[in-house]
């Protein structure tokens, strides 16, 4: 099955440079100039991933974020000139799955692609029985299969790199993974010691987790890793 890709970027030359590296993986892309224009083609016609520049004109890369997380579990793989840490750590809290700065190694770009597509949809792989995909933990329903987490019925919106986090988690209660655990496991790259990615995205999983259940659920236990209790 062939992914479709949008690339949301105000520099056409460097939109057409993308364009070129994913089509050459087999990849089908569309390209969007702003925002507003990626905004009314994702109305339009279902993307299986966004690669979104930060600064553009009219609607920048993180208000599409924002707006986009309100509604779609899309994977965003933000990139932007700024390669700052808090640059990056706004960026993923704004909702991306993923961060790269430019210039960027084109083969880094495609393993990053396909990296955040692979974690992305790997739930969605049909299994042999339904309790094999189905973890509760309290009130909370998580189901492999659908990709989906419900709170007393009511949809938890995640996007796919907080779903991976919770469903592994959520496997093994109790159990004290490590940000490396996660980060391997979750991503399936090679862990950095200076990495931050994995303390982000477990900051917005716990914060959304809250607001839903009114527990956070996900235990910090200082020095070890991240664990979630039955």
């Amino acid at each position: 099955m062939n992914r479709t890709i949008l690339i949301v970027d105000d520099d056409r030359q460097i939109a057409e440079l993308i364009d070129i590296y994913l089509r050459n993986e087999g990849f089908e892309t569309k390209i969007a100039g702003d925002g507003e224009e990626a905004l009314r083609m994702i109305e339009a016609q279902p993307f299986d991933l966004v690669v979104l520049d930060v600064m553009m004109p009219r609607m920048d890369g993180l208000e599409l974020c924002r707006h986009l997380r309100k509604e779609e579990a899309i994977p965003i793989l933000m990139v932007s000139a700024k390669a700052e840490d808090m640059d990056k750590i706004m960026g993923l809290m704004t909702g991306a799955d993923d961060y790269m700065t430019k210039p960027f190694n084109p083969l880094e770009l495609i393993a990053r692609v396909k990296s955040l597509l692979r974690r992305s949809y790997q739930y969605s792989r049909p299994a042999k029985a339904e309790d094999e995909n189905i973890l509760y933990i309290g009130g909370l329903r998580i189901d492999r299969m659908t990709h989906k987490a419900e709170v007393d019925g009511k949809p938890l919106h995640l996007t796919s790199t907080e779903f991976g986090i919770l469903y592994l988690l959520a496997s093994q209660p109790g159990r004290v993974f490590s940000a490396e655990d996660i980060f391997q496991q979750v991503w399936g790259e090679r862990y950095f010691e200076s990495n931050n990615t994995v303390m982000v995205h477990i900051s917005k999983l716990r914060d959304k987790l809250e607001q839903e259940t009114g527990d956070k659920l996900i235990t910090t236990v200082w020095g070890v890793g991240y664990k979630i209790d039955a």
